[in-house]
């Protein structure tokens, strides 16, 4: 049996993995508001405790991430991908029998740490199964699962919580994980040069682009921690997602709890006014994709494109936050002013996300890549464990300064990627 197409397949099936993903992760932000009172915190304390909950999450989730990227590295995508999915699964149905906030915050290490595998899994998978100017797509669309993954959450959380509790809406989402292993072991059986599936024309389309790619560059070497420190393009990731990266993860973390205090949304209006932020950075990571690989077809290097791409989608962030901490004060009364340029500022992310996300895999050859990438996803979970501890402290007595936080990283993480030089060739055994 031949399957034309068979790399939008595997890409399909991790951004299933990571709308899975984002429903796990989301489930206790969007519940945290009406379940604190079950582990004796009160209302005053329950964004620290948040915090707290959340900083657990994100300091398992930055080791997790190098870890899985030496794993992956090891034993490749299809059984990574396995493993961290059945872990997370795992972790995910645990934290319906937490009776503590100890118990809580342990399982909630856990799932953490094993999330962080679906990220160098899918740069790695797409480094495999995709040419370089089709990266950029594959990761939009595997980003545009996390998104979907918060627009489909807040809905099927809110259902779940009020038609079973918060313990059996855990004990259910677990169950997701575990049903996605089986097509992903059928269809993602063999790497794309002996997958019995590939039809020939498909085949030469991607080892034909690796070999370009790889023309006059250093054979699959795989390079130590220390010799990957030493290339500025490693940096370059590394700090880009440094400061990117928290300005997502302040909407993912803390808008349900937004939507509570700032306008004393319940949990049915929360499930209904935060997909749609969410909807709208679905649709920036498919465009964002799509932008960087026409403007390869036009004739930029692969580096100058996604440079250019990040552009673009910094300066929709910039004029989105700037909207959200001028005119803040005029929310109150409308909601939907403050949604719609919440809205756009996760556009932005997403359309530019995909960019350096791909970075790795154009910068290194394929025994790197998970790696390179697991630094980069370490990079932004210690960027977020910093701005979420800020959080409580800089709320106190409204949202304007959250949003002029997010204002503030934008440029940050723009000028980090100075650091990395146009060129559409992989990195050589020496710094350019």
């Amino acid at each position: 049996m031949k399957l034309k197409g068979l790399r939008w397949y595997i890409i399909t099936a991790i951004a299933v993995a990571t709308v899975i993903n984002f429903i796990d992760r989301s489930a206790v932000t969007i519940m945290w508001p009406f379940i604190h009172k079950d582990f004796g915190v009160s209302a005053e304390d329950s964004k620290s405790v948040l915090a707290m909950i959340s900083t657990s999450f994100l300091v398992a989730y930055a080791i997790g991430h190098t870890a899985f990227g030496k794993i992956i590295d090891s034993i490749g995508t299809r059984l990574g991908m396995v493993f961290a999915i059945a872990m997370w699964s795992i972790s995910i149905g645990l934290h319906s029998v937490a009776r503590s906030l100890l118990y809580f915050n342990i399982f909630r290490f856990f799932l953490g740490f094993s999330e962080a595998g679906n990220w160098p899994g899918a740069t790695k998978s797409n480094a495999e199964w995709f040419p370089a100017k089709e990266r950029a797509i594959a990761q939009g669309i595997f980003g545009a699962g996390s998104s979907i993954g918060s627009v489909v959450a807040a809905p099927i959380i809110a259902l779940l919580f009020l038609s079973f509790g918060w313990r059996m809406t855990f004990f259910i989402i677990a169950g997701l994980g575990f049903l996605w292993i089986i097509p992903w072991l059928i269809i993602n059986r063999a790497p794309p040069h002996r997958h019995p599936w590939i039809t020939e024309e498909e085949r030469k389309l991607i080892l034909e682009s690796e070999r370009d790619n790889m023309s006059g560059q250093v054979d699959e070497e795989v390079y130590s921690l220390a010799e990957l420190f030493r290339f500025k393009k490693t940096w370059g990731i590394i700090l880009a997602r440094f400061f990117i990266d928290p300005v997502w993860w302040l909407f993912i973390t803390w808008l349900p709890t937004f939507l509570f205090e700032q306008f004393s949304f319940d949990i049915k209006q929360i499930g209904t006014f935060s997909w749609l932020p969410y909807t709208f950075a679905a649709i920036g990571g498919i465009l964002g994709g799509y932008h960087s690989a026409r403007q390869m077809r036009k004739g930029k290097g692969v580096m100058a494109a996604r440079k250019y791409s990040i552009t673009v989608g910094c300066l929709i962030m910039l004029g989105s936050l700037i909207i959200l901490t001028v005119f803040l004060g005029q929310f109150n009364a409308h909601p939907y002013m403050a949604i719609i340029p919440i809205s756009g500022t996760l556009f932005g992310f997403q359309f530019l996300i995909c960019n350096p996300q791909t970075l790795p895999s154009d910068c290194f050859n394929k025994k790197n890549v998970a790696v390179v990438a697991g630094f980069g996803g370490t990079s932004a979970v210690l960027g977020t464990v910093c701005t979420t501890w800020l959080v409580p402290v800089i709320t106190r007595v409204n949202y304007t300064y959250f949003f002029l936080l997010a204002v503030v990283l934008v440029p940050l993480a723009w000028l980090c990627l100075a650091l990395i030089k146009p060129s559409p060739q992989k990195i050589k055994t020496h710094d350019e």
